[in-house]
């Protein structure tokens, strides 16, 4: 399994200490590295092998290696990997939500109590948004790719995922102004970045399509 660090979580870490935002970082970014924790599980229950793991500003991200036999498709098995990447997708949320009802009925400080709760909630919260790749993008891209095919699928979860940036973009220019937290701020920057990169990927998987159609 290769593993590779993104620089730009150095870029957070400072900026967290110079707002003085650190404390919750560290803790978002614990629960991040478990919750990735329940994503490698379940891939591992489902017979999947971690391809790469790579250390993000937001905790960790691992990818699975796919069995070629379980990737035509065209058929039932096809359909199968998809329900597969369905569950390994929800296993991190859900790890998130987990912890954070045990932690509520757990007999501790009230400070750490809500600090665990809130950092739990609002990763699975993120993590379940319909913008491709969190989770809940992923969740939503196997879905219709079994629904409409894989072509339909990446194009759907594309622009799902802009206007829902859009969205995100309008809400949180409103709540910077009135809460003034950078954190809201760096959220944003970064989906956009991961945004645009998906885009890229997508218009060159559309350009491949359209010329094996000329081909064809």
């Amino acid at each position: 399994m290769r593993i590779r660090i993104d620089l730009k979580i150095f870029v957070f870490f400072i900026l967290f200490i110079l707002t003085k935002q650190i404390k919750i970082y560290a803790v978002m970014m614990i629960f991040a590295i478990i919750h990735e924790m329940g994503h490698i599980l379940a891939g591992i229950i489902l017979g999947l092998k971690p391809g790469k793991m790579e250390l993000m500003a937001y905790g960790i991200s691992v990818s699975f290696k796919t069995n070629l036999e379980e990737y035509n498709k065209k058929i039932k098995l096809g359909n199968y990997l998809e329900f597969k990447k369905i569950f390994v997708a929800f296993a991190g949320p859900i790890t998130n939500l987990i912890i954070a009802v045990i932690t509520y009925y757990l007999n501790i400080n009230i400070e750490l109590k809500m600090l665990i709760v809130y950092s739990n909630i609002l990763l699975f919260l993120f993590n379940m948004l319909p913008f491709y790749p969190l989770d809940g993008g992923r969740i939503l891209k196997s879905i219709l790719h079994i629904l409409v095919g894989k072509r339909q699928s990446e194009k759907y979860i594309n622009n799902i995922s802009f206007v829902l940036l859009l969205f995100l973009t309008f809400v949180s220019s409103i709540l910077i102004i009135y809460l003034k937290n950078i954190a809201i701020f760096l959220i944003i920057i970064f989906l956009w970045f991961m945004y645009i990169k998906q885009d890229k990927v997508y218009k060159r998987k559309e350009n491949i399509y359209k010329l094996l159609e000329k081909n064809s």
